[in-house]
């Protein structure tokens, strides 16, 4: 069974970086055709997706929030980590880690972390 693990702070302050890392375990972050994705959901609002690191690389974000979202990782650790600048106190939501697996025209979220609740206050 695929697992993803979020880890990282979960209060940060009004302006400063959230940076959370997703753990994988019992495959690889590179196996072909997935794509690791950061989505979050805040209270009284639908989910909202950040961004992700594909199995290659590559990187695609939500256009919203472009300007201050960077996803990387650590193919040695099985890791991919966000980080989101400048947050505001809007910005407090449960933050998850999911692998998009995409198969010719389709696609499917098959396997998420459990969630981390991240506030943003002083």
């Amino acid at each position: 069974q695929v697992q993803l693990q979020e880890s990282g702070p979960g209060l940060v302050k009004p302006s400063q970086t959230l940076s959370l890392t997703c753990t994988v375990s019992r495959t690889s972050i590179t196996t072909n055709n997935t794509y690791w994705s950061w989505i979050r959901q805040s209270p009284g609002k639908g989910m909202e997706w950040i961004g992700y690191i594909s199995y290659s690389g590559t990187t695609n974000y939500n256009p919203s929030l472009k300007s201050r979202t960077s996803i990387s990782r650590d193919t040695s650790k099985n890791q991919f980590t966000l980080q989101l600048s400048s947050v505001s106190p809007e910005e407090t939501a449960v933050y998850y880690c999911a692998r998009e697996v995409r198969i010719g025209e389709s696609n499917e979220y098959d396997y998420w972390g459990q969630g981390t609740q991240v506030t943003v206050s002083s």
